[in-house]
């Protein structure tokens, strides 16, 4: 994808400055982010998870926290929690870091369901319920969150409503041997980012996402992107396809490639680009399926591959 939009030009050249050779991923970071979605990096440990959510951050003068998933982590430590005043008597809220700009979630696997689900209200309703009381979070507002695929020790299976709770599902991958000789010598006196200046600002961030929503989508290109994902649950190696909330994905999504690239309104490539990355982890594969050696994404490349695409 080659990056069109003057702002959006800045900030990957801000994240190509820390994260070498990952132009296309970072682009799909991109996308999540005007789409006003969230993301999941599932990778092996070392390839830059953390550093890229610091360098996002840093590059929009956004606010960043971090939340080291832990199994003995509880949903308090996330959201906050009410303390007692011993002055006068009362509770006061304090804020847990859920309460910020951009949140990485770190290892999010390896915490238990029961605190993984104190990010579903924040993640899909941009609010926290705690004490009978709801309150709104800062905004912008993006999650990143972090698995390593490999290990299986010590963690917990995302729920399937929390994996539909991320708009796209990313791997960064190992560097090239050339990218991978040039961030030895880029870091062998100070990091990059420590002094990886801001290009644009949290409220410049938030028109951008407005504009994203302007962008035109003809009715035969929205029909389109509801048979891709209509397609997906009758499927036969699918025991479940993608949600309403996949087909909204896709949608906003191909508005931000479109945008992206400068242009006003969405072609079917535009969605095409995207079917993997925002519907594979919505897909369950049903057990023969499975046992045969199939993946969610070759699924969805015979359906792509099937569905009539509008001219």
């Amino acid at each position: 994808m080659i990056v069109r939009q003057p702002a959006c030009q800045s900030i990957l050249a801000n994240l190509e400055r820390v994260i070498y050779g990952k132009t296309e991923a970072l682009s799909l970071v991109l996308v999540a982010l005007l789409a006003e979605g969230h993301l999941l990096l599932e990778d092996v440990p070392g390839v830059g998870k953390t550093t890229l959510a610091r360098t996002l951050a840093r590059s929009l003068e956004l606010e960043f926290k971090r939340i080291q998933f832990t199994p003995d982590l509880m949903p308090a430590d996330i959201v906050g929690s009410s303390l007692l005043r011993p002055v006068d008597g009362t509770f006061s809220f304090s804020p847990g870091p859920v309460f910020t700009n951009v949140l990485l979630a770190d290892e999010v696997n390896r915490a238990s369901p029961r605190t993984q689900s104190a990010l579903l209200e924040a993640m899909s309703e941009r609010q926290v319920t705690t004490d009978g009381v709801t309150r709104l979070l800062p905004r912008p507002f993006f999650v990143l969150a972090t698995q390593n695929p490999i290990e299986a020790q010590g963690t917990y299976p995302l729920p399937e409503a929390q994996l539909d709770r991320f708009f796209l599902r990313l791997r960064l991958g190992y560097p090239a041997a050339a990218q991978e000789l040039s961030m030895l010598y880029s870091q062998s006196g100070q990091h990059p980012l420590d002094d990886l200046a801001p290009v644009t600002t949290g409220d410049a961030l938030r028109a951008l996402q407005a504009e994203v929503r302007a962008v035109r989508v003809e009715r035969s290109v929205g029909e389109y992107v509801v048979r891709l994902t209509q397609a997906t649950r009758e499927h036969p190696d699918l025991a479940l396809g993608a949600s309403p909330r996949g087909t909204l994905a896709l949608f906003h999504g191909a508005q931000s490639v479109a945008f992206l690239v400068g242009r006003d309104f969405v072609r079917p490539d535009d969605v095409q680009r995207l079917v993997e990355p925002v519907l594979s982890h919505r897909l369950e594969l049903r057990a023969q399926a499975r046992y045969a050696g199939r993946t969610p994404a070759q699924v969805l490349d015979e359906i792509v591959a099937r569905v009539p695409v509008p001219t």
